[in-house]
């Protein structure tokens, strides 16, 4: 399907390979390379065939294998020599993928590129929670955010926009940040008792949900989540719908009382 000397920006989705557009799955069928994020789920890779040269390329907090020129540098490289190359990017390539900067390396070489979408992680959270990031009455508006942090650096977020109380806000990469992201948007006026579903793993086996309030965030995100990528989601609109039979309860312990993170 890819012609020789493109690039392809494919959307990995959140992990489970059944949520793979096919689209995408014929694109990493017919790749003669895959370079690959570390968020890139296991099931997905297992469809690369054999013969397919892979290259890791992941980039997860703290541990980067490769910087983002030396990636650019890959991709044009691999194009030029007449390679039929997929970028698999985990989620959406065009949502907090770095798209850009090798859209802009390939098309700067006079190397085809184009993007195959993905779901994102924030729609595969929300429907394991069984519920909706808008609702007629209570979220009027969608924002997505990423509060990856630079070392020695709170988020960089517009508080006082963000912190709407008829809009949902899905925080990816959530967890490191999740004391900022409380005091940030209380600060800025949103309500402590604002309803906090936090998903990690979203999609996966080892999929986790916990429900928890704003106010209460810090203390759930350190005590309930594990190592996995973690996703918030964050406004009334994540307090209807039940946790699914089989989704993960928590609770902790503050000044000798037990708190339920559940709503």
């Amino acid at each position: 399907m890819i012609a020789q000397g493109e690039v392809w920006l494919v959307g990995a989705g959140p992990g489970d390979p059944d949520l793979l557009t096919r689209k995408a799955e014929k694109l990493i069928r017919s790749a003669s390379v895959v370079f690959y994020d570390a968020l890139v789920g296991a099931g997905v890779l297992d469809l690369v065939p054999a013969s397919t040269r892979m290259v890791s390329v992941g980039k997860r907090a703290g541990r980067h294998s490769k910087d983002q020129r030396t990636i650019d540098a890959l991709l044009v490289e691999a194009a030029l020599a007449g390679e039929r190359a997929v970028r698999l990017k985990g989620g959406d390539p065009s949502i907090f993928g770095r798209s850009q900067e090798e859209l802009a390396a390939c098309r700067a070489a006079g190397v085809p590129v184009h993007i195959c979408p993905g779901v994102t992680a924030a729609s595969a959270a929300v429907a394991s929670l069984g519920s909706s990031l808008t609702l007629r009455g209570l979220a009027r508006r969608v924002t997505f955010v990423t509060a990856h942090l630079r070392k020695g650096s709170p988020p960089d977020l517009d508080w006082q926009a963000l912190a709407d109380p008829q809009a949902s806000i899905a925080v990816y990469m959530g967890k490191q940040a999740a004391a900022a992201v409380s005091s940030g948007l209380m600060t800025a006026g949103l309500a402590g008792e604002t309803p906090v579903a936090m998903v990690e793993n979203a999609s996966l086996p080892s999929e986790r949900l916990f429900r928890t309030r704003l106010d209460l965030l810090p203390i759930a995100a350190r005590t309930a989540l594990g190592d996995g990528p973690a996703l918030l989601l964050i406004g009334e609109a994540v307090r209807h719908g039940p946790l699914p039979r089989t989704a993960e309860r928590s609770a902790t312990v503050t000044q000798g009382k037990p708190i339920s993170l559940a709503l």
